[in-house]
C-alpha cells in the first residue's frame, strides 16, 4: 500500500467486535499500528447528518417536476451550507 492509501482513524459504531477485530489486525501486522479507532457517533455519521437536514428542506418543496431543477436545488443548497461551514474545497472539485 502506498502511504496515502492507509488510513489514520477508522471510525465505527460502539458494537465491541470492531475493536476486537482491529486490534487482531493490528496484531497479525494487516493493519498498522498507529492507525486509530474512534468510537464517537457524530464522527461515524457526518454525512448522513449533513443530509438530514437536506432532506427536510426537500420535503418541504413537495418534489421537483424535472431532473434539472432537482439537481439545481440541491447543489444551490449544498454550496450555502458549505459556506456557512467554511467547507470552501467542497466547493473546488
Amino acid at each position: 500500500m502506498k502511504k496515502w492509501q492507509i488510513p489514520r482513524f477508522i471510525n465505527t459504531d460502539k458494537a465491541p467486535a470492531y475493536g476486537r477485530a482491529l486490534a487482531l489486525l493490528k496484531r497479525e501486522g494487516r493493519c498498522p499500528s498507529d492507525v486509530e479507532h474512534r468510537q464517537i457517533k457524530y464522527r461515524n455519521n457526518v454525512i448522513e447528518c449533513d443530509h438530514g437536514k437536506l432532506k427536510r428542506i426537500i420535503g418541504a418543496t413537495l418534489g421537483f417536476k424535472s431532473m434539472k431543477t432537482a439537481y439545481a436545488t440541491i447543489k444551490g443548497i449544498e454550496v450555502m451550507r458549505a459556506l456557512r461551514k467554511g467547507r470552501l474545497s467542497i466547493l473546488l472539485w
